[in-house]
């Protein structure tokens, strides 16, 4: 993506373009990361835990198909379980 210029506004808000927030997912209430190069120039990242991200997802697609996390749980037990059986259990 090409230089994008954004104007600082009323106390010092800026507006990202909405081509740049849907690129990178930022939405209202994220919160930047100002990175001084000590130059004069300087450069903004998400400060977004890419961990809490992928959660939200999961969370959403959960809801979405009606699984509850005692619905995980249930088959990361038998999961766990099975796997068990077939590597260590000797009988």
């Amino acid at each position: 993506m090409a230089a994008i210029a954004v104007q600082i506004r009323n106390k010092g808000a800026i507006t990202l373009p909405v081509e740049v927030r849907r690129q990178y997912g930022l939405n209202e209430g994220d919160v930047l990361t100002l990175v001084d190069l000590g130059d004069g120039s300087f450069f903004l990242t998400p400060r977004v835990l890419q961990v809490e991200r992928l959660g939200d997802q999961v969370q959403h697609l959960m809801e979405q198909s009606g699984v509850t996390a005692d619905d995980v749980m249930k088959v990361l037990a038998e999961e766990r379980e099975r796997y068990y059986h077939d590597h260590y259990d000797q009988e």
